[in-house]
């Protein structure tokens, strides 16, 4: 069967299997975002309900999280593929977005979500993924009434984590938005330890590897050449730069329509200009030394000029982690979008 590179990625990393069913555990979908391949080859194992319960046992209310809950949980745990595409999206989302992924879920506009409403948009997009979709298939399962969705579904982690065990808690805006700028915060924190052992700050090189994961360049060699020869001083990049830079890049988007001005008029850009795009379009003011730092790495014809070409290109790939082919990417206007990019590129 065809499988999109979601799919396939998915199939990779999974390592357990109830009712026919894949799913990740936490650790599972850390390692998904956060490596290449697997650190272990990845063995299913079959589930039974009971097995399912006591999976789910540990896992804390959506008021008790914090940036390192699926570190925390680490195999006491399973997520969907349908919550994997989710978790996918709340990565690459500004935090300007995770309103408009609130209200995609609210549909009665209520401010509140409950369980039901959460499963039926799941299933939603869980349709719009079949191969065989019939039209209208969309509205005819948004007509499913709850006990419907109940009787067919499996607690996973997310559920009893927003909903309850019983299910019966509804999520609200504060919750769902601190679940999503801590679950961005725990795997930018699980890439940079990676490289900072132990240390407050990463170097600048180190960073440059970072950033050129998941790219389509072939032969980065050329850019950590920059870094080693222009930055002969290491000063090192700090969490809160690397956060703040990963931030901005979700809001891309809104930044590459400032760069493609430049793009038009045939200008590169400098560094005074390049932070004047990213606050405007972003709100973000990213450290001098950060901006020097990306200037180094992605000014391949060493003019002190940035290019469109030289860093948006890039980015866009850097952005979704793997998770994707390398083609061209499509807007993400709203969370809407992103989840159709999530099922549709194949």
């Amino acid at each position: 069967m065809f499988a999109s590179s979601r799919e396939q990625r998915f199939r990779v990393f999974a390592s357990l299997e109830f009712e026919g069913q894949l799913y990740m555990t936490p650790r599972d979908f850390l390692e998904s975002v956060t490596t290449d391949e697997p650190r272990n080859s990845k063995r299913w194992k079959s589930l039974s309900r009971q097995d399912v319960n006591q999976l789910l046992i540990d896992t804390p209310p959506v008021w008790k999280g914090s940036s390192r809950i699926f570190r925390t949980l680490g195999d006491k745990g399973m997520i969907s593929y349908t919550e994997y595409l989710f978790l996918l999206c709340i990565l690459t989302k500004p935090h300007a977005g995770f309103k408009i992924a609130f209200n995609m879920f609210d549909t009665d506009g209520n401010e509140m979500v409950d369980r039901e409403e959460f499963l039926v948009l799941q299933e939603i997009f869980r349709k719009k993924n079949e191969k065989k979709e019939r039209k209208g298939e969309e509205e005819k399962c948004a007509q499913l009434g709850a006990d419907e969705l109940t009787s067919s579904m499996v607690h996973t982690t997310l559920l009893v984590h927003f909903f309850g065990k019983k299910g019966k808690i509804e999520l609200n805006f504060e919750d769902f938005y601190r679940f999503m700028d801590n679950l961005q915060t725990e795997v930018l924190e699980i890439e940079f330890l990676s490289y900072s052992k132990g240390m407050n700050t990463i170097s600048e090189e180190d960073f440059a590897r970072i950033l050129l994961r998941y790219t389509n360049v072939e032969n980065t060699s050329s850019y950590l050449e920059n870094v080693r020869y222009r930055l002969p001083e290491e000063k090192g990049i700090s969490f809160d730069e690397f956060r703040s830079f990963f931030q901005f890049l979700n809001n891309l988007e809104d930044f590459a329509i400032a760069m493609q001005m430049y793009n038009f008029a045939n200008r590169s850009i400098g560094q005074d200009e390049f932070k004047r795009a990213v606050y405007v379009a972003t709100g973000l003011k990213l450290s001098p030394h950060l901006v020097n730092t990306v200037f180094k790495i992605f000014d391949v014809d060493r003019d002190d000029q940035l290019s469109y070409k030289e860093f948006i290109g890039i980015m866009k790939d850097r952005l979704h982690r793997g998770t994707r082919g390398y083609k061209t990417v499509q807007k993400y206007t709203t969370f809407k979008a992103c989840l159709k990019k999530q099922l549709y590129n194949r």
